[in-house]
């Protein structure tokens, strides 16, 4: 069983370092192809591809200028710990202990515009490089087009059984399920407001990385096995699932409570 998330826009290269351990991303020449690219953009070409502030421009045209073709520890970081964000708060990476990091780095992976695919302990530096931005590139006129099916190559090499879903929608259109080798599962978190339930964005972020910690957590190998899920008052609902659409309800009273692992 392997489980799929999205990168995040806010970075930490600050904070102390979980471990000395690392790997490199797998598609690392493909990323100096990408930052090629990157690098012949000016801070106002950023600030128009990516719909960001001026300020938001100028650092990120500071990062691909001052990207470096090999990473090391002193100029990069692992992924897992680099990525900040709402599925990132729910993944609570910072009490991992090292058979948690070793699970992880065998059944996470994190989807990114720039590296393509990344296992948590693969080493990145700063870039921000979201996956629908439309970067023309050689042939290609996004980053759709230059990952093309090389991603879902990837899962299926893996040889996992199953691959649980807990990308955003923008990240996971680099997937072609139907290619996929895997059962896939696809994960969704309603909450409930004014006697509904409904995906809540900010929740649903975070109940994501919820949920990848408690697969790690709990070294999850086996999919019917996340049904036990109920970190944050979420609980597995039958009747609203389908197959391959398990969902996961929280009724308005739990909202904002934090539970920890089983």
């Amino acid at each position: 069983m392997i489980t799929l998330i999205s990168p995040a826009k806010k970075l930490d290269f600050k904070s102390p370092l979980l471990t000395q351990k690392f790997t490199q991303p797998q598609y690392l020449p493909d990323a100096k192809v990408l930052i090629k690219y990157c690098q012949k953009l000016t801070p106002a070409d950023l600030q128009s591809l990516m719909s960001i502030s001026p300020k938001l421009a100028e650092l990120n045209y500071e990062r691909f200028q001052n990207w470096q073709n090999d990473s090391t520890i002193d100029n990069s970081r692992q992924a897992i710990q680099a990525f900040k964000g709402d599925v990132y708060e729910g993944l609570q990476v910072e009490d991992f202990s090292d058979s948690d990091l070793k699970f992880a780095q065998t059944h996470l992976r994190i989807l990114s515009g720039l590296y393509g695919i990344l296992r948590p302990l693969d080493l990145i530096q700063p870039y921000r490089l979201e996956m629908g931005i439309k970067l023309p590139n050689g042939k290609n006129s996004n980053l759709y087009q230059f990952w093309g099916d090389r991603l879902t190559q990837n899962l299926n090499d893996e040889g996992q059984s199953t691959v649980i879903n807990l990308a955003s929608n923008e990240y996971f259109k680099a997937i072609q399920p139907q290619e996929l080798k895997a059962n896939l599962i696809q994960p969704i978190f309603l909450d409930e407001k004014n006697g509904e339930y409904k995906i809540i964005s900010f929740y649903a972020k975070k109940a994501r990385g919820l949920m990848s910690r408690f697969i790690i957590k709990n070294q999850l190998q086996q999919v019917e096995d996340l049904k036990d899920f109920d970190l944050a008052g979420y609980h597995f609902d039958k009747n609203r699932s389908t197959e391959s659409v398990w969902a996961f309800v929280r009724p308005e009273s739990q909202t904002g409570k934090q539970r920890g692992e089983k």
